[in-house]
């Protein structure tokens, strides 16, 4: 007799992994939420009251190979933060706010302690970004995934009145390029900065040039949620367009909002590159434009306004706390 435990999925820990997080998962819940976790569906019932013309934004992604430096630190409790973050950014600079958010998480053994770790990455991320997490999928995959491996993926739906989306379509020449600044890597470049800093390095080492990290902790950073400044931005109405600076960088993200007949001018000496960034360079003897091309090097947020309203969009930024840097303006073609 051969028992499904004995196949390799235990189901009393997906039992006990929902005891332990659903506490966690109803400090998340909104007024629109309907039901509790483990129901067949999530339901939500919007409030479109102060919208003319609502329109629902959704996105889905992952924390890609930042995980493999998670599970060598085995630590746990930021890659859930990094994937809602990252989520609730991408419909922001579309002009949304996030409602609600799933995810799913696939191991080769389900941990119970691990995966409340991150599913409390989850909920603290939701609870900051005023978003619901509203449900999930938890799979337990023997012989797909290395035993004390796990994938994620999550994904997010918000609401923005039609005529205040941002796609870039009201971009033009003259306006100027603000940049926020990163937390580090956030969550692309991971396969290259591995490759280069842990060929030299372990997770525990502190190399001088991170000023008393590890290489560990920088590379875990969280990703930072830009919401916050891209509301204040939104509500001046001094933004033309905004751009998540993601995998590909500056300028494979710039181009998603700058339509034809224009182009963007980066000034990258503008800002000081984090230590991350040079260490990975130098270490790796990585090209420049491979390096423009991985990483946000620094800038995870750029604000595309028009000249005249630029004091107006650092003033609102600086406010907030961010420290706004000017990296460059849009063009004629």
């Amino acid at each position: 007799m051969t028992t499904y435990r004995e196949a390799g999925v235990d189901v009393d820990a997906a039992e006990e992994l929902l005891r332990r997080i659903k506490p966690l998962v109803r400090e998340t819940f909104t007024p629109g939420v309907l039901t509790d976790i483990g129901a067949f569906g999530a339901f939500f019932e919007p409030d479109f009251s102060g919208y003319r013309h609502p329109v629902l934004v959704s996105s889905v992604d992952g924390v890609g190979t930042k995980l493999k430096v998670a599970f060598l630190m085995q630590r746990h409790d930021t890659v859930g933060q990094d994937l809602v973050n990252h989520c609730v950014n991408d419909i922001a600079v579309c002009g949304a706010r996030p409602l609600f958010f799933l995810d799913y998480l696939a191991a080769g053994r389900l941990r119970p302690d691990v995966a409340e770790q991150i599913v409390r990455g989850f909920a603290v991320a939701c609870q900051e970004n005023g978003c619901a997490l509203i449900g999930g999928e938890t799979a337990e995959m023997p012989d797909f995934y290395a035993a004390d491996e796990y994938d994620l993926a999550g994904m997010i739906v918000g609401v923005v009145e039609r005529d205040a989306i941002l796609d870039g379509r009201r971009v033009q020449a003259g306006d100027v390029l603000i940049g926020l600044p990163s937390t580090g890597l956030h969550t692309n470049g991971y396969s290259l900065a591995r490759k280069v800093l842990l060929e030299r390095f372990s997770v525990q080492d502190r190399p001088p040039e991170l000023g008393g990290q590890s290489v560990g902790e920088a590379l875990l950073a969280v990703h930072r949620s830009y919401l916050r400044p891209i509301r204040a931005l939104i509500e001046a109405d001094c933004v033309h367009a905004l751009v998540h600076v993601t995998g590909g960088g500056i300028p494979g993200n710039m181009v998603r909002v700058v339509p034809e007949g224009l182009r963007f001018e980066v000034d990258y000496d503008a800002w000081e590159r984090p230590p991350i960034f040079r260490l990975i360079q130098e270490l790796g003897e990585v090209p420049e434009d491979d390096m423009r091309r991985t990483f946000n090097l620094g800038i995870g947020l750029i604000a595309i306004v028009p000249a005249d309203q630029k004091t107006v969009a650092l003033q609102r930024l600086e406010a907030l706390g961010e420290r706004p840097i000017e990296i460059g303006r849009i063009g004629a073609a």
